[in-house]
């Protein structure tokens, strides 16, 4: 029993982890806080649930066509919606609380385009709902898959940003995106990049996620609020906090829920989040402000 709960604990904060990597790059980059960051994700889900019983192709492939258009419909957001407030903005301060309102009226535009097409019940299909042996304990296929997505996606996109020249840019606009341009890099075009970036990861958790959870299209306010307690946790525009605290979150739902009682799991979370707050607010991995 404690390893299937510790395997079903590192497949859901891997989820968790990779869903709250595209976050913490579009809040540490771009500098905007996507309050609807939850329905991309959550309409990647769905994508992979069409792609998957009307065309009979696997999530798997499915991903290669619906992470780019995350990537693309952050790309478009970027450009009609958050650009023009990033002109107007005054200050980070000022940025921030305009892209809040105004993901704020993108998240019930996204949520209510689906529900309109897909309604508000639950929806889930059967992709890989098999047992497998690992290390003496039967694991769900799918959950496994999942894990292994997470891991891949997230562990690739980590390598890309901090071993790479192009990363290294990326990551100097995170830091001070005024001096950036000194140096010859675009900050407006790196800040774009940062958010479709984001809606690309958002949708790649969503077709993870979609492999072994039940979603609606009002869940996505549940995946937005979790992903900004991990990125929180974990320091903002931090990638290896972000994995660290999607893992530590995911392993303390799964061992209370199975030790203690379904009901605590939220309760756990948040009081996890608090503690964290009180004792290290730059979060775990994060550094302080001079």
């Amino acid at each position: 029993m404690l390893m299937s709960t510790l395997v079903a604990g590192l497949v859901l904060g891997g989820t968790y982890a990779l869903v709250a990597m595209g976050l913490t790059i579009q809040y540490g980059i771009a500098r905007t806080m996507n309050l609807a960051y939850g329905e991309v994700t959550i309409a990647g889900a769905f994508a992979a649930y069409l792609i998957y019983n009307v065309l009979g192709v696997s999530p798997i492939l499915g991903l290669t066509i619906i992470a780019p258009i995350g990537f693309a419909f952050g790309w478009i957001v970027y450009g009609l919606l958050l650009r023009p407030l990033v002109a107007r903005s005054k200050n980070t301060a000022a940025l921030e609380i305009n892209s809040i309102l105004a993901t704020f009226g993108l998240l019930f535009v996204v949520q209510g385009v689906m529900l309109v097409i897909f309604g508000g019940n639950y929806t889930s299909y059967n992709f890989m709902n098999y047992g497998v042996d690992v290390l003496g304990t039967r694991v769900a296929a799918n959950r496994l898959l999942a894990l292994f997505l997470a891991v891949t996606v997230g562990g690739g996109l980590y390598l890309v940003l901090t071993r790479t020249r192009w990363g290294t840019a990326l990551r100097a606009v995170a830091v001070n995106p005024a001096a950036a341009p000194l140096v010859g890099i675009d900050a407006n075009r790196a800040a774009r990049f940062a958010f479709a970036l984001g809606g690309g990861l958002a949708a790649s958790g969503g077709v993870a996620i979609s492999m072994y959870q039940t979603f609606t299209a009002s869940s996505g306010v549940e995946f937005t609020m979790k992903a900004l307690i991990v990125v929180i946790m974990g320091g903002v525009g931090n990638l290896a906090g972000a994995i660290l605290a999607g893992l530590l979150l995911g392993l303390a739902e799964t061992f209370v829920a199975t030790y203690i009682s379904p009901g605590l799991t939220i309760a756990s979370v948040y009081l996890i989040f608090l503690a964290v707050l009180l004792w290290r607010p730059q979060g775990l991995f994060g550094k302080v402000s001079r």
